[in-house]
């Protein structure tokens, strides 16, 4: 009966330790299912991704490339990470007492490289559906989308492109459910149990951060697309919400720099602005130049003086022209194709590349001012709204965006522009090596080839400094023999005009109409060709220097610049003849007042012209006269009063007007139509006295 008790009590007290030993062999039984099933699908998980990066991707040829790098996105880099995380999964079977462990350090050493990866893939995976949208908008193109991949994939069924592209973003997520499957069915007391739960918190924080990314690409998207917008679309998008928020940022501007209220300093993110400036400024800079070089390229291919006849002997000439010809024809041709593929389109590319966070560091400043306003407002009361909570979160995701990835932008376009330089100057470098490669032949039957550097130099600045010193000569022999400036006719009556602006202005204001000018606006005016103004200002009240003010003796305004030409005033006869002494002064007899006539135009006929009666002349084209009244008796300035310097004197011909001013002109007089006459010179007036028989 004793052995009998004991054996019960034993068989009661043992009881417990079964069910634990049960249940450990139970949770170990679980845990080797979740090891498993967590290799198990990584495998069929990278078969899938290697199904679609390389059948699938290559079978879609009639998809443009643009939209298959943002439907596979960084696909290879993820096949490349996972192959290398599944290599190492694998390795701890070996290890079987170990494996959980080493599971637990793997993914603890992958978590940086998952979540770069990953990070990516998940940014773009909003524009990938947005390509999969408008796929489906093409039913013949989605029907051959969906037979590659059910062809490749059959389990992909109907949903096609968007089946495939959710699968890494529905992997990455279940790795934390897998290490917490495997954790829960770990002793507490197990050594793997610390290394499975940092391996779990570690990869939800991926997941956290890979979220939080793909909601501040999101935010950042919104206010990275530059929209070129008309001033009528840009007023259409003021309503009083946006009055509202324009009017409070303005106003917390305002505060900051009055010094009422603090302003955010973030160091850091200045730093990071001010380089990103720097590198907008060169890249602007570099492109401007690399333009101009351009245009400076192309008017250099233009000009081709081998391909005229010079009128040179032959010799050093005959080289040349067969060396430029060839260069012009193939090696500059080519180098100017080279530089437009690969330094100005590159250029382009960066410049463009460059608007976008340009655009958002300038969004930045504008939410900055919000969240300063919001923690002002949550400083005071204690609570913000919805909307002001939004506001605050937008900033930080801007500010966070900017912080992390402007480092590596500018590192990247420093790199790019660098890039950029270096072909510049290999392409420079290989020119001249082509060109000097093609000119060793034509060198090599040129009189001075045997010249050293030195020497060649020094001969080429003595024949251009001789041949400078004989364009120069050229030059002063030309301009001594140039006639002299011609001027418009003066309208009718303008003489006392004249002479009011020249003793009001000076001869240095006096400026000619070279054509007629029709007045558009209040202040510009209408004046005919040959009227005579004086320069009061050479631009308009807008800084514009095609437009002059002018007085023309009884109004002012505006006329265009390119209009007028400067008056010159010839002096009289009479003054420009040096005084002789009183002494030796003969005096001139009385003779009656004549009018006086200060000055007369001397023109040229512009046709030919049949006198048809006696008070008449005649003229040939080209025959020069001199206009003595631009006007006939009764005041009409089509007629002119003009003398014929040609006629001899024997030949004149009279009339009682024309005698009357042959008595006081000694010339042949008649009256002419003012219209057959060309303007030559401005005279002076020598009255001739003859004695009346």
């Amino acid at each position: 009966m004793t052995n009998h008790g004991d054996d019960a009590l034993s068989s009661r007290t043992g009881a417990p330790d079964g069910d634990d030993r049960l249940s450990e062999d139970r949770s170990l039984l679980q845990q080797r299912l979740a090891v498993r099933e967590l290799i198990d699908t990584e495998v069929s998980y990278l078969h899938v991704l290697q199904l679609c990066a390389s059948d699938i991707r290559s079978r879609l040829q009639q998809l443009p490339q643009g939209d298959l790098d943002v439907l596979f996105s960084n696909i290879d880099d993820i096949i490349k990470v996972n192959s290398r995380l599944l290599h190492d999964l694998q390795e701890t079977a070996s290890r079987e007492e170990e494996q959980v462990q080493l599971i637990g350090n793997a993914f603890l050493e992958f978590q940086e490289e998952l979540e770069q990866v990953y990070k990516v893939y998940c940014a773009s995976y909003e524009q990938a559906l947005l390509l999969v949208e408008t796929y489906r908008k093409e039913p013949e193109l989605q029907r051959e989308i969906q037979g590659i991949i059910e062809a490749v994939l059959p389990q992909a069924g109907p949903s096609g492109l968007s089946f495939l592209l959710v699968i890494p973003l529905q992997r990455i997520t279940k790795y934390p459910l897998l290490l917490q499957k495997i954790l829960e069915n770990t002793l507490p007391d197990a050594s793997a149990y610390a290394v499975l739960q940092r391996a779990t918190s570690a990869l939800q924080d991926v997941v956290t951060n890979i979220n939080e990314y793909k909601r501040r690409k999101e935010v950042a998207s919104k206010y990275t697309k530059v929209e070129p917008l008309s001033l009528r679309e840009r007023l259409a998008r003021i309503n009083t919400h946006t009055l509202s928020k324009k009017t409070t940022r303005l106003s917390q501007l305002l505060k900051q720099e009055a010094g009422l209220v603090p302003r955010t300093e973030d160091k850091e993110f200045d730093d990071l602005e001010e380089r990103f400036h720097w590198v907008s400024l060169c890249v602007t800079e570099l492109k401007s130049n690399v333009a101009a070089y351009l245009d400076n390229l192309e008017a250099f291919l233009r000009f081709r003086p081998q391909d005229y006849n010079l009128e040179i002997p032959e010799g050093p000439v005959v080289q040349y022209c067969y060396l430029a010809r060839d260069l012009q024809l193939q090696a500059f041709p080519e180098f100017k194709q080279q530089l437009e593929a690969q330094v100005w389109q590159p250029l382009c590319s960066l410049a463009k590349a460059l608007a976008g966070p340009q655009n958002l560091i300038k969004k930045r400043l504008d939410k900055l001012l919000d969240f300063e306003r919001v923690e002002e407002k949550l400083l005071e009361v204690g609570s913000v709204t919805y909307e002001e909570e939004a506001a605050r979160h937008t900033y930080q995701a801007l500010n966070s965006l900017l912080v992390a990835e402007l480092p590596q932008f500018n590192q990247l376009a420093m790199r790019w522009l660098g890039q950029i330089l270096c072909t510049f100057v290999t392409l420079q470098r290989d020119l001249a090596k082509q060109v000097l490669q093609r000119a060793e032949d034509s060198l090599a039957q040129l009189p001075h080839h045997h010249l050293s550097e030195p020497a060649f130099r020094k001969l080429v600045e003595d024949a251009l400094g001789q041949t400078s010193h004989q364009l120069r000569s050229f030059q002063e022999n030309f301009e001594k023999v140039l006639p002299p400036p011609t001027t418009q006719p003066l309208l009718p009556g303008a003489e006392r005009q004249v002479q009011a602006l020249l003793s009001r202005y000076g001869p240095g204001k006096l400026y000619q109409v070279t054509s007629n000018i029709s007045g558009a606006g209040t202040l510009d005016l209408t004046l005919p060709r040959g009227h005579i103004v004086a320069l009061l200002q050479n631009k308009d009240t807008k800084g514009n220097s095609s437009r002059w003010l002018v007085d023309t003796g009884g109004h002012r305004g505006y006329v265009p610049a390119g209009k007028l030409e400067v008056y010159h005033v010839v002096p009289s006869e009479e003054e420009a003849k040096p005084h002789r002494d009183s002494q030796h002064q003969t005096p001139e007899p009385i003779s009656a007042p004549v009018p006086s006539v200060p000055a007369v135009t001397q023109v040229v006929a512009m046709y030919p012209f049949m006198a048809r009666s006696s008070h008449e002349v005649s003229l040939q084209a080209g025959q020069r006269v001199t206009v003595l009244e631009a006007q006939d008796k009764k005041g009409n300035p089509e007629w002119s009063l003009v003398e014929n310097l040609e006629i001899e004197a024997s030949q004149k011909s009279s009339c009682s007007r024309k005698t009357d001013y042959q008595g006081k002109f000694g010339c042949s007089s008649c009256w002419i139509i003012i219209s057959k006459l060309l303007l030559w010179a401005q005279i002076s007036c020598k009255t001739h006295r003859r004695e009346k028989r």
